[in-house]
This record gives structure tokens, C-alpha cells and sequence, in this order.
């Protein structure tokens, strides 16, 4: 079910939620392997990424830092390139939005996974980090005529059409080039994932794509008429964080009776069918992805049983797994600064751990309510459990990192937390809020770290503003 969520702005006490606090795991030294990277581990008493001790990626990156386990992304790539037999013709997208930086681009190119962009930005990062072009996949809903154009000079391998202004955009755009574009439509398919409200993208009252009926036929019409675009196929996302495959048998009859109207009525059997993805990942113990060989199984099978049923030949099968390719992947390592006990009803005592980043690396907790796992990463502690909030530096009461969670009482300034599974989504959406600079991202493998993005400074910040200069100008 979806749950609401409150905004990031100005407002105070109103957006908290009353509490309601559940029980106290076992044991707070340990590390669940369904939420952590596979080689996160306890050392004596220190987490240790990849075989890095926190202490160390703090002392030499400083904090907080956002820790992406190189070995833990390709071996998660491989099991979609595997589960999803990329060697038969059908692709696996990795989602640039989840995260992107020329290194992460240079290491999917290299475990065989196709990469979809969605700005002219996002696209700009993997031509720099010289991913195969054909293998780029180009989304959006308003995409410029200088993206385009971008796009199709690049020879990406495809473009996601969203609205008929860009149909016309881009045949025009690809007339000039002389090239002729493959296209694929995206359609809504009226099915709505058991979601976030603000992350589900199938219901028709949103801004994305052509709703089945008249709407997508008169795309596709559009699409085979256009003398220099080509139907490739048709797109469908029902949403993020999905963990029931369910909706996408929904999705999957709609679509392949759509492609069963297009052969009908234009004579064209399309060659690519996209199921989207938004695939789910384990934020906090309890939650339960399927596995990607699961994944794979049950959507290949209700492609086929819906092409058997309308007489179709079964066309290649794409998939964005989005977050379940990075989000895990990822640990942020915060240095706490003041910790404040504040009494509740009900006999509560919640410790409030302001840490040195907050919504400007991770909106997510106030943007879509979302939940994480922290352990205390430095040392572990045989301290009584204490009812914890873990919460930022930024002017906003709603500046939540972990909204409950359980830590040791010892906690204190100067001790390292890691929160879990923030691979995904954290650093694409940071922000500059309070002229915050962001923070650095840094990969470790065989006990070794280097830095993939540079932590910004002050000094960045102020290289924007035209207003320095002047007052240069004006002091010379």
C-alpha cells in the first residue's frame, strides 16, 4: 500500500509521526547480509567495507563519505546478465539515475549491462566514460531539442518516446543528422505497484508516457509514419521498490495486446518489449527482494504465456533494475557530533544523533519516508539498546537520516555511523541545502580505496556565484 509522505520545506514539529518504537534486535553488533554489502564485516569490532576499516575511509576521505563496493556492483550486474540471458539478445538497463559517475559506467559496460539515461547530463557522463553507445538507452519526459540531438549524434541505441511533440522533435531531428532512430513507446498500462505514491509511474493521472487506447495507438501510428524514426518496441514502468511481480503480469498482458494491435492493424511485429523494473532491495530487516533468477523466471514466463495467447513471435525482453544493481552496494559513514535525549509519552527516552551530513546526501527519508539501517561502525558496544533517531545538520526539524532505529547508549561525538543501502538514489539527489557541500563518493575492493567522485568544497560553492567576482572587480 502506498504511504504518505511529508515534504522538505518549512515545516516543524507537524511532520514527525508519533512514535511507535519496535523491539530491540538481539544483538546491535551485527550486520544483516540481506541489507549490507557481501563483504561488509565486523573486525574486531570494526565494520570493514570490502576490507577497508571505516576509520581508515574516514581518516583519509573524511565524513560523512558514500562507500561503493566495486566487487559487490559486478557481482550484482552478473546476476541479471546471467538471470536474464543477455547472451540470447535481451538487455538489462542500469538506471543512471540510481547513480552515475564515469567509473560505475566504465564497470556495467564491462560486466556486458545496458545503461539508461534520461538527461543530457546523465548522457554527457557515460560518452565521457566512453560506455558503447548502442547500448545506451535514452528516457524522459521532456527531452530538449539539444538532448536529442546530442543523442542521435551519439548513435545511442535507443530513444523512448514520451509525448507526440517529441515524436515530431525527434524525426526531425534524426531527418537532419540522416540517420534513421529506433524508438521505443512508452505506454501506461494503468498499474499502479504497490509503492510509494510519489513512485509509482503506471497510473494514467501522471506525466509520463501514452495511456493505452487511443492515446498509444495514435503514437505508434505516429512513430511508423515518421520517415526517419523506426519502431523498436514499447516501454512500460510500473514503479519503484517492487518486490511482487504480480503487477507485471498485469502490465505484461496490456502491453502484448497493444503489440498485437500493432501487427494487426500496421503489419509489424515489434522486436523489443521493456518491462521497466524498479526492483526492490532489503532497507531494514524484514524487507524481501526476490532474486534475480526469480525475477527473470517470472517475467519471462509471462511474456511468453502472454505472446503464445495472442500469436505472437515472443520478442526480446528488456529490463531496468534500477537500484537493485548499486543501492545495496552502498554505505554512508557519518561522524556524530551532539546526541540530545528527549523524553516521549508512553515512558520513551528517543536519543536524537545529529551526524555531519543529513538531507542534503540523503532526501529520501523526508522526500519518500523511506527506511534505513545505521550501526555504530567504529567499534561495536555491549551498551543497553537505546531507542535512536538519527538526524542532520540542516535548519529543518524534518532533516531525518533514520527515523527509529536502535543503537548502543554509549553512542557519542566522535563515533562513526554507517547507514546501510544508500548506493541508490542518495548521492544522484544531494543537494547544496544550507551550502552544504556534497560529499565525496569512494570505492573499495581488496582492501583498497580510491576516490570515484571528490568531495566538494566551499570553494566550489562560491566558484558559482557571479557576485564573488564582482566583488573582486570592485576591491581591485
Amino acid at each position: 500500500m502506498s504511504r504518505s509522505a511529508h515534504p522538505a520545506g518549512p515545516r516543524h514539529a507537524d511532520v514527525l509521526p508519533d512514535p511507535h518504537p519496535s523491539g530491540a534486535p538481539a544483538d546491535l553488533n551485527q550486520l544483516d547480509g540481506a541489507i549490507w554489502p557481501i563483504a561488509a564485516e565486523r573486525i574486531r569490532g570494526e565494520i570493514t567495507l570490502a576490507g577497508v576499516p571505516v576509520t581508515a575511509l574516514a581518516e583519509r576521505h573524511g565524513t560523512p563519505t558514500v562507500v561503493i563496493d566495486e566487487a559487490d556492483v559486478r557481482a550484482r550486474a552478473q546476476e541479471y546478465v546471467v538471470a536474464f540471458d543477455v547472451a540470447s539478445g535481451n538487455k538489462v538497463y542500469y538506471a543512471g539515475k540510481a547513480f552515475l559517475c564515469t567509473t560505475i559506467a566504465r564497470w556495467l559496460a564491462e560486466e556486458g549491462l545496458c545503461l539508461d539515461v534520461c538527461t543530457g547530463g546523465e548522457l554527457a557522463v557515460a560518452l565521457a566514460a566512453e560506455f558503447p553507445a548502442e547500448r545506451i538507452g535514452v528516457h524522459g519526459n521532456n527531452k530538449s531539442v539539444d538532448e536529442l540531438r546530442q543523442a542521435v549524434a551519439a548513435g545511442v541505441g535507443s530513444i523512448v518516446v514520451d509525448s507526440s511533440t517529441e515524436i515530431a522533435r525527434l524525426n526531425e531531428v534524426a531527418r537532419v543528422a540522416g540517420v534513421r532512430q529506433a524508438v521505443l513507446v512508452r505506454v501506461t498500462v494503468g498499474v499502479e505497484a504497490h509503492t510509494h505514491e510519489f513512485i509509482a509511474t503506471a497510473h494514467e493521472d501522471q506525466k509520463f508516457g501514452f495511456a493505452l487506447g487511443e492515446a498509444a495507438d495514435d503514437a505508434i501510428a505516429a512513430v511508423l509514419s515518421a520517415d526517419s524514426l523506426e519502431l523498436a518496441g514499447l516501454h512500460s514502468h510500473i514503479g519503484s521498490q517492487i518486490f511482487d511481480t504480480s503487477g507485471f503480469e498485469v502490465a505484461a498482458h496490456r502491453v502484448v495486446e497493444l503489440a498485437a494491435r500493432v501487427r494487426d492493424g500496421h503489419g509489424v511485429e515489434l522486436a523489443e518489449l521493456n518491462l521497466g523494473g524498479g526492483l526492490g532491495i532489503a532497507y531494514v530487516s524484514g524487507d524481501d527482494p526476490q532474486t534475480p533468477a526469480g525475477i527473470a523466471d517470472r517475467l519471462r514466463g509471462i511474456v511468453h504465456r502472454e505472446c503464445n495467447a495472442a500469436g505472437l513471435r515472443v520478442p526480446r525482453l528488456s529490463v531496468e533494475p534500477g537500484r537493485a544493481i548499486v543501492g545495496t552496494s552502498g554505505v554512508t559513514v557519518y561522524e556524530v557530533g551532539t546526541v540530545k535525549d528527549v523524553r516521549l509519552d508512553g515512558g520513551f527516552t528517543r536519543s536524537y544523533i545529529s551526524v555531519d551530513g543529513g538531507m542534503s546526501d540523503n532526501i529520501r527519508t523526508a522526500l519518500y519516508d523511506a527506511e534505513y539501517t545505521c550501526a555504530l561502525a567504529n567499534r561495536s558496544s555491549t551498551a543497553e539498546p537505546k531507542l535512536s533517531r538519527v538526524v542532520g545538520k540542516h535548519c529543518e526539524s524534518g532533516d531525518i537520516v533514520v527515523r527509529e532505529t536502535w543503537l548502543p547508549a554509549d553512542v557519542g561525538p566522535g563515533d562513526l555511523l554507517a547507514v546501510a543501502a544508500t548506493g541508490a538514489y542518495c548521492r544522484s539527489m544531494a543537494s547544496n541545502y544550507n551550502h552544504v557541500p556534497r560529499p565525496p563518493v569512494v570505492g573499495v575492493r581488496d582492501g583498497g580505496s580510491t576516490v570515484l567522485v571528490r568531495r566538494e568544497t566551499q570553494d566550489d560553492l562560491l566558484r558559482l556565484d557571479a557576485g564573488i567576482a564582482a566583488i573582486a572587480g570592485t576591491a581591485s
